[in-house]
């Protein structure tokens, strides 16, 4: 088993976990899609994702309404395609008329061909700041598995703030949790509640021993005006968890990514 990690900016990435059978094609995840220009008057440092980088999804992986993640326009462009996320998410997203997947509990979703083995289910995420009076205020994390001989495990782990119940993470995802995409940031020089930084992401990592982390949530998306204020604030925070892990999770590998490079792997190996 393999994957491949595709970061397209902010929460997004594209998981392509392989199946390890010959012949047949990775399963295509995309998480948090952010696929436009901006997200509301929020502004994209750079281009917008290629839509070669996206194409293809089988699901896609929400983890909140915040419109930085649930970008309707966006969502709509991947077409027909299982949105999985809280019940109260899922439901809003019907009614917008997308297929929303509310997931319930502990249990395990399949995605993509009925033989690929992977599968998807809910973990918990604290993230409960800035609510929104017009959208559910409903959060998650997601963790993806492929099963049987040499699977993976991927944690998505949404925007959240540290809680009690993430040492279980080993135990819900049934192993160690191979690759995690881990927020670090956000799109100002200060974040809010119910958010990790790179010293908390760092510790987190530790603690659930977390074999490769990639950065995400962070030098993407800016306020207008505020791309510049303070000077070098959207570069800061991917090299910053690296530094941090080195000091609390040397035993986490860091992967710090651009938006669209990609970054794959035999974790098995």
């Amino acid at each position: 088993m393999s994957v491949r990690v595709t970061w397209l900016g902010h929460a997004s990435v594209v998981l392509d976990v392989g199946t390890g059978r010959a012949g047949t094609p990775p399963v295509r995840l995309v998480t948090d899609p952010l696929l436009q220009r901006h997200a509301g008057v929020l502004r994209r440092r750079g281009d917008r994702p290629d839509a070669g980088e996206w194409e293809g999804a089988d699901a896609v992986l929400l983890s909140h309404l915040h419109h930085d993640h649930a970008e309707l326009r966006s969502l709509r462009l991947l077409g027909d395609v299982p949105v999985l996320t809280a019940p109260a998410n899922a439901r809003w997203l019907r009614a917008k008329g997308l297929r929303g997947v509310g997931l319930l509990g502990g249990a395990w979703h399949g995605v993509g061909p009925a033989d690929a083995g992977v599968e998807v289910r809910l973990v918990r995420a604290v993230h409960g700041h800035r609510p929104m009076p017009h959208r559910p205020n409903a959060a998650n994390g997601h963790l993806v598995r492929a099963t049987g001989p040499g699977g993976v495990r991927v944690w998505a782990v949404g925007d959240t703030e540290h809680h009690a119940d993430m040492v279980h993470l080993p135990a819900l995802a049934d192993g160690p949790v191979d690759v995690a995409l881990v927020p670090v940031g956000g799109w100002g020089p200060r974040l809010s509640g119910g958010h990790l930084g790179p010293a908390q992401a760092a510790r987190v990592c530790a603690e659930v021993g977390v074999r490769v982390a990639i950065p995400v949530h962070w030098g993407t998306l800016h306020a207008p005006g505020g791309r510049h204020l303070p000077r070098g604030w959207m570069d800061h925070a991917g090299a910053a968890f690296e530094a941090a892990c080195q000091r609390a999770a040397p035993r986490t590998r860091v992967v710090v990514l651009r938006p669209g490079e990609a970054w794959s792997s035999d974790v098995a190996a």
